[in-house]
């Protein structure tokens, strides 16, 4: 039997996907991540429910997935998973009857019975194929979220904070490197509240610091922290290690203290900026990716110029913006959506504007530097890489085209910067 698994959403989906996939290939299974294949016997869609856009997104791919079986592949099962079952599974099964089955977040033991699959623990997070390039991984520390943010579904999606042990983490990390990963992306949906439920304390820099002694990895990067309450500890271990990336990514959201109250992000405008400015006077070249949302409800236009101005003065390395759309279930969604979709887009436009200069000068001043660069893929004669300072499919890539026979995805080259763009650098091998 030929499974396909189709992953939407989030990096922390893409894990759930392998450890699915590591149960069904150790049970014989063929399993491929391929959303254009079409001759499997069986489809497991698994989606996101975060925001408006992700949901019609999986709704499609679900939509387009039976069209295929009603052309002709009616011996095909398609099953659907994850957040977006979660939330609506009702809904779902009454308005898509030909799917064969719907599973939540947690359900694999449920999905592997389903395939007559054992649903033992012994292959789970263990070899797990990946479906990202194979030299690098996302490594997830924890499941669900413990936080409150107004605007957020995730903790009814995934239920609250649950850690997983160290020893745990540590032993899959080396697991990873043994079978040629080369970057370790750490995920969970708050990394710096890692520890506090089973270790009592926060964790995360003990984490980092026996990762990067004890994993192998050569590159380590920290992705979903949260600004209230960071760890001081791991800032020193960011620090510390020559192979934990100079980099973190830090949803902020907003900037005005009244908008991050009523978000319920628990801190204000003043301890965002001390934040900053610790990462950069304790990290060295540090750096920060951040997200920000417009058209919260009750944003104003003098609450929206604070944000404007505010970018312009944290100079991002990275930065994504989303307009605010209501969540069923959250508490801000008694707030209505007062702005209206138009100035949303507008907001957005004018953030990302701002973004693409600070960009552009930040990528300028790189041009003549060499950096150590990690190779993603080939393009005909080109190379596509990235530096420390940029994850893969979100941030900033290098466009190698000198020098590049006998390299391949996966290898470390130090690269002269010679050309720099709003989103993108090229450059040339340095022998």
């Amino acid at each position: 039997m030929k499974i396909n698994i189709i992953t939407l959403g989030c990096s922390k989906n893409t894990v759930d996907s392998e450890n699915l996939a590591a149960r069904l290939k150790g049970n014989g299974y063929t399993v491929c991540y391929d959303r254009a294949k079409n001759d499997c016997d069986v489809i497991i869609i698994n989606t996101c429910g975060f925001i408006g856009d992700a949901k019609e997104e999986s709704i499609g791919v679900i939509l387009n997935q039976i069209a295929i079986k009603n052309r002709g592949r009616k011996k095909r099962k398609i099953i659907v998973c994850g957040c977006l079952v979660e939330r609506y599974r009702e809904e779902l099964q009454q308005e898509l009857p030909e799917v064969d089955g719907w599973y939540g977040t947690q359900e694999w033991d449920a999905i592997c019975s389903a395939l007559a699959v054992e649903s033992g623990e012994g292959a789970l997070n263990q070899a797990r194929p990946l479906s990202t390039p194979s030299h690098y991984a996302y490594l997830k520390i924890a499941e669900g979220c413990n936080r409150s943010c107004s605007y957020c579904a995730i903790p009814l999606i995934r239920g609250a904070h649950r850690s997983r042990p160290m020893e745990d983490i540590v032993s899959e990390a080396k697991t990873l490197v043994e079978n040629g990963v080369k970057e370790l992306i750490v995920i969970s949906q708050d990394t710096t509240y890692y520890g506090l439920d089973i270790y009592h304390r926060r964790a995360l820099g003990e984490l980092l610091d026996r990762m990067a002694k004890e994993s192998g990895a050569q590159w380590i990067r920290l992705h979903y922290t949260y600004p209230s309450s960071f760890p001081e500890d791991a800032i020193e271990a960011i620090a510390r290690h020559d192979n934990i990336c100079k980099y973190i990514d830090i949803p902020l959201q907003h900037i005005n203290s009244h908008i991050l109250s009523s978000m319920q992000r628990g801190v204000d405008r003043e301890e965002t900026l001390r934040l900053l400015n610790t990462f950069r006077s304790k990290i060295p070249n540090v750096a920060i990716r951040t997200t920000l949302i417009v058209g919260y409800p009750g944003e104003t236009e003098a609450e929206f110029e604070e944000l404007k101005e505010f970018v312009r003065y944290a100079q991002f390395d990275r930065m994504g913006c989303f307009c605010y759309s209501p969540e069923e279930g959250t508490s801000a969604q008694k707030l209505g959506d007062p702005v209206p979709q138009e100035v949303k887009e507008r907001r957005r436009s004018e953030l990302m504007e701002i973004q693409e200069e600070i960009s552009l000068a930040k990528n300028q001043a790189r041009v003549g530097g060499v950096y150590r660069c990690v190779v993603d893929r080939r393009e005909g004669d080109y190379l596509i890489g990235r530096t420390e300072y940029d994850s893969p499919e979100v941030d900033d890539e290098v466009i190698i085209h000198q020098n590049t026979s006998g390299i391949r995805p996966g290898d470390f080259v130090n690269v002269r910067i010679t050309q720099a763009m709003e989103n993108d650098l090229e450059g040339e091998i340095v022998k």
